[in-house]
């Protein structure tokens, strides 16, 4: 499998994608003015504590408060001792100041989601300056090789000032050298976290992560990534600089692109993302998929379309759900979907169909960086998964509820426009006692009241002893009107 790494950078925004086998699989957006949170430590200030959501509101610095539950502060150790009962008010009160950590960007209407379990990562591992564990990744395989780096943890440890850490999966078969050449600069690092959040008149920010080129090279857990393409001569020279010095194994793979066609096109990504962005996704058999996104829960509907197979139904239907699983995951990640996720693939009369869909969908997600968790397909044939969300989604990042449908997708009928217009006429009729009335409203509706409604604007007249006049401003919405008594 070839797994390659496209970045793309202008000055208002950086743009990250995967391709692996030639398809876009994942696409990661930062722009300039909207740069993500998550990773950054502030100085937060408690400025309301919710004892009946046992979590507290903290200011930031940022337009909107942030979020802080109990469970992201009471430490395991406190569990261990019997006093996991406490509750916020006996952690936090009004005014205090902590040190914390975003670890979700605000989303729609909520602010940041933040802890006070700090971690800082770096190539290898990851430090927790407030725990004394030392974990290893779950992704990295072979009891000899984790009891080996947990070893060279324990053994380093004395030579510095204490925490625990997590060591990444790339961290296989590296030396001791390397590990603490890591553990030296997360130390320095944490040092100068403490410094800043010391200083007087500092700002709340104390700490912030790498830009996004910078991020997704220390964070690739895949060393065989055959290419890192960048168009942008500036960002190549601070990876290929920040490479040669924590990751020389993949210099020789970063490349400048300097074509005059731009990158993302070279590649169809910039297509894939029109696509991601569509509610209907065609699958090669003629089978189609509808993922509605929703502030509760995404759901995506799994349909035959123009696939009729050759065998029976049975087996149509087993295959379209099969090709399915592969799509679905794929979208998931290009997306960035989050939360509670319900697929409805179609109805599967056999359990062996049902558990080959399952499994295969299984597979796909194991390359799915995001954590995830899935139930069996249920009777209906539906899977529940959730799919642990940390930024926004692309659709949050590139679109913005329809003004005039105000994100429902639908709009009301002409029609039914047209007979609010006669209510509201009645309305202003029997409230202001004058001689007009005037109807501004859209084209559509006009054109509708004039053509198909001219015999009831007549009656309504001659009811209420007052004449109406119709105006059209191009201006309106479908649903928007106005009565002005005259």
């Amino acid at each position: 499998m070839s797994d390659e790494l496209l970045i793309n950078v202008t000055p208002q925004e950086t743009r990250v994608a995967k391709i692996e086998n030639g398809m876009l699989q994942e696409v990661v957006i930062e722009r300039a003015s909207r740069r993500g949170l998550v990773g950054n430590i502030y100085r937060g200030k408690v400025c309301r504590v919710l004892p009946g959501m046992q979590a507290a509101f903290l200011e930031i610095g940022l337009q909107r408060t942030a979020f802080l539950h109990l469970s992201d502060i009471v430490t395991n150790e406190e569990k261990k001792n019997g006093t996991a009962e406490v509750t916020i008010n006996d952690l936090l009160r009004d005014g205090q100041e902590i040190l914390v950590q975003v670890v979700k960007d605000p989303m729609g209407t909520k602010g940041a989601r933040l802890t006070t379990h700090i971690t800082i990562p770096a190539r290898y591992l990851v430090y927790m300056p407030n725990s004394n564990h030392i974990g290893i990744s779950q992704k990295l395989e072979g009891d000899e090789e984790r009891e080996r780096l947990k070893a060279i943890i324990k053994d380093l440890l004395p030579e510095f000032n204490g925490g625990g850490y997590i060591v990444r999966t790339v961290a296989e078969g590296i030396s001791e050298q390397a590990v603490r050449a890591d553990m030296k600069f997360l130390e320095k690092l944490w040092q100068a976290v403490q410094e800043n959040n010391n200083a007087e008149h500092s700002a709340m920010m104390v700490y912030e992560d790498l830009p996004l080129a910078m991020r997704v090279m220390r964070d690739i857990a895949d060393i065989n990534i055959d290419a890192i393409r960048i168009d942008s001569r500036e960002t190549y020279d601070k990876v290929i600089k920040f490479a040669n010095k924590f990751i020389p194994e993949l210099a020789d793979g970063i490349e400048y692109y300097p074509g005059e066609r731009p990158i993302f096109d070279l590649y169809g990504v910039e297509d894939e993302i029109q696509r991601a962005l569509q509610a209907k996704i065609k699958l090669k058999s003629g089978g189609y998929l509808i993922i509605d996104q929703t502030e509760a829960m995404t759901t995506v509907d799994i349909n035959t379309g123009g696939y009729v197979g050759n065998r029976n139904l049975e087996e149509t239907i087993f295959k379209t759900n099969l090709e399915a699983t592969q799509a679905i995951v794929r979208q998931l990640r290009i997306r960035n979907l989050g939360g509670i996720i319900i697929i409805d693939f179609i109805d599967m009369k056999e359990a062996e169909h049902r558990r080959q869909v399952l499994r295969a969908f299984e597979k796909a997600l194991e390359r799915d960086h995001a954590k995830t968790c899935i139930t069996e397909v249920s009777n209906l044939g539906l899977i529940e998964m959730t799919r642990k969300r940390t930024r926004e989604s692309l659709e949050h990042i590139l679109c913005e509820a329809c003004p005039v449908c105000d994100g429902k997708g639908t709009v009301k009928t002409v029609e039914t426009v047209a007979f609010e217009i006669f209510r509201e006429i009645i309305r202003e009729a029997r409230q202001f006692d004058t001689k007009k009335l005037l109807v501004l409203t859209s084209k559509k509706v006009g054109d509708y009241l004039m053509d198909e409604e001219t015999s009831s604007i007549a009656e309504l007249e001659e009811f209420m002893q007052r004449s109406i006049q119709l105006q059209i401003d191009n201006e309106y919405s479908q649903e928007q009107y106005d009565v002005v008594p005259m």
